[in-house]
This record gives C-alpha cells, sequence and structure tokens, in this order.
C-alpha cells in the first residue's frame, strides 16, 4: 500500500495540476459574513511586508468554512494607504479586545496570534477580478454585537446595501452597517 493510495482504492495520478473544489464562486459582492481570524502573521513579498491574516467564515451556512485572505499593509509606501491599513488593523484589534493598540508597539506574529486569533466578528466580504482569476477580501469589519467598540473607524465609504434577508435573519439583526 502506497501514501498515496486514496479512499477509494486508486492511487494518485497527475498532471501536476490541481485545485481544490471551494463549493462554487467567490462569496458574492458586499456579503457580510460571522468570521474569525485562525492565522495572523508578518509576511513578505517582492519587498512588499505585510501582516497576513487568513478569515474562516462561520455564518451564513452556505459559507461556513471558506477562507479569505487579507493583506493589511501598514508599511505600505504611500503614507494614506498605510494609514489606512492601521486603521483597519485597529478595528479589528478592538474587536479581539484591544490588546495590540493597548500595547503601543509594531506586533510580532506571537502578539498577533495572541491578540486575534479565534476571536469572532464581521467582515463585510467583498471580490476581485484580476486576469481571468477571482477572490475576495475584506473591505469592512464590526464587532459582533453591532456595539461600537474603538474609536478607530474604517474609512468613509458610501453606506452599503443592506444585508441580504437570510444572513441578516443568521446574524439576528446585529449588522452595524
Amino acid at each position: 500500500m502506497s501514501f498515496f493510495d486514496l479512499s477509494d482504492n486508486t492511487s494518485v495520478s497527475t498532471d501536476g495540476k490541481f485545485e481544490v473544489d471551494t463549493g462554487g464562486a467567490t462569496i458574492p459582492n458586499d456579503t457580510t459574513c460571522l468570521a474569525m481570524i485562525d492565522e495572523a502573521g508578518w509576511a513578505e513579498y517582492q519587498g512588499d511586508e505585510y501582516i497576513n491574516l487568513r478569515w474562516v467564515v462561520v455564518e451564513p451556512a452556505q459559507y461556513k468554512n471558506r477562507k479569505v485572505f487579507q493583506k493589511v499593509r501598514v508599511h505600505d509606501a504611500d503614507a494614506k494607504k498605510a494609514d489606512k491599513a492601521k486603521k483597519m488593523l485597529a478595528a479589528i484589534d478592538a474587536n479581539a479586545g484591544g490588546k495590540l493598540v493597548a500595547a503601543g508597539e509594531e506586533p510580532t506574529d506571537m502578539t498577533l496570534t495572541k491578540a486575534l486569533i479565534n476571536k469572532p466578528m464581521l467582515i463585510k466580504v467583498m471580490e476581485w477580478e484580476m486576469n481571468d482569476r477571482k477572490g475576495n477580501w475584506v473591505s469592512a469589519v464590526a464587532p459582533r454585537s453591532g456595539k461600537a467598540s474603538a474609536p478607530a473607524q474604517v474609512a468613509k465609504e458610501p453606506a452599503p446595501k443592506a444585508p441580504t434577508p437570510a444572513v441578516e435573519d443568521t446574524l439576528e439583526n446585529d449588522v452595524p452597517w
């Protein structure tokens, strides 16, 4: 028996390509989800250093366990973009307990993990498309309870549409935007 024998008693055969079936297309634009960060840390790509967050969707049920990745570019060369990223990180931190902002220091992988992992909050998911590829990104965060949690605001965006009834019912009308 080979390690690469599959549960249906066949052997792995591949042409070097594989794509995980995500159960469908991306999460639709402007969808509010209850989610938690399950991975947080610093990453670097071609000289661009950023905080990499991986969110796992808890609700609504049709997107449960889907992953949404977020790059928080707190060191962006454009000061306004870096400020916007710091505001996003501060809002995420406030919804997770406020430990990073209270410390006042640049977070490490360890402090990001301790402060942000497994803290449920609401996220607004948007879609991106580039070069025939699609994905999702996090455009806003809010406390799970719908109560204001910190002075850090996630920025001057036009008022979004109300959530779909299925999401609204699932989240018990606690969507603050």
